[in-house]
């Protein structure tokens, strides 16, 4: 039987509430209005935005509670990046965007997963700037979680926990400038020895030292673990919570660092993709 249909031909919008389980999956249960039929074809269809169209269809079916549900089991892997949630009901029509309904995320507050696990997936769903539900995908190994960090006027401290590895002998971390385009990609480097207790790590970065390498402007320095000597890098980065975009919420002070007769202000903050990184920038740059 086919799906009711909108002025534009079309089936009415749908909304899906997303419930976040511990290990990564995710369930969800599209609110269909009741004229709204499905066929065995029905299909949660995820679909990675940018040039390789990357396409994931999930069964879609009734839930028993008179609406509609998908399951992105965490043995699903998703790769890395942003993607866009659709409903194919298998009607004839186009798939549609979905609406974002309520989310549950709790699970995925302070999750833990077994430090000594091989790649890490991590799928947090989120409202897109049109008010669509889309999904933050990460997937990654080894994986450096960042967890507490303090900042004063000499540097900061963070403190972690590291995924699929160990720190082993000559464990250290690395900031790396990332030089903007029109500049010598010197790559200057600035390395910091790794406290380490099992898979829980520490480490103390002076301003001192990306602040010598200052060439003027604003520069992102990225930050690395190296788990040991000759390892390849790991990207230092905060993803197991519930927040997929975290650049406006979390905030940490910038301090004041004098500089050849200048200053400069100093201070960390996460990438788009939620990675750590810090920020040298100069009295005139403007963020």
């Amino acid at each position: 039987m086919p799906a009711s249909s909108g002025a534009d031909g079309n089936p009415p919008g749908l909304t899906a509430d997303c419930i976040a389980d511990s290990a990564g999956g995710l369930t969800f249960d599209l609110a269909a209005p009741p004229d709204v039929r499905t066929t065995w074809s029905a299909a949660l269809v995820l679909r990675l935005r940018g040039a390789d169209a990357e396409e994931v269809r999930l069964p879609l079916g009734p839930n028993g509670a008179g609406g509609l549900r998908a399951v992105l089991p965490s043995t699903v892997a998703l790769a890395e990046g942003r993607w866009q949630v659709y409903a194919d009901l298998g009607d004839g029509h186009a798939p549609r965007r979905l609406l974002p309904g309520l989310n549950d995320l709790r699970s995925l507050v302070d999750r833990r997963p077994l430090a000594g696990i091989g790649r890490l997936g991590v799928r947090i769903p989120y409202t897109t700037k049109l008010g669509n539900l889309a999904l933050r995908s990460w997937l990654r190994g080894p994986h450096a979680e960042a967890g507490d960090i303090l900042v004063d006027r000499e540097g900061m401290t963070v403190e972690g926990r590291l995924y699929g590895a160990l720190p082993g002998p000559g464990a250290h971390m690395e900031a790396r400038a990332r030089r903007v385009a029109g500049q010598a990609a010197t790559g200057a480097t600035v390395t910091v020895p790794l406290t380490a207790d099992g898979a829980h790590f520490s480490f103390t970065l002076p301003y001192a030292g990306p602040v010598g390498h200052w060439r003027g402007g604003g520069e992102p320095w990225d930050l690395w673990l190296v788990p040991a000597e000759g390892a390849p890098l790991v990207r230092i980065g905060r993803l197991l919570d519930d927040v997929a975009d975290k650049k406006q919420v979390f905030a940490y002070p910038a301090v004041p660092v004098p500089v050849a007769g200048t200053e400069v202000r100093v201070g960390p903050y996460y990438t788009l993709d939620n990675d750590l990184a810090l920020r040298v920038a100069g009295p005139d740059t403007v963020d």
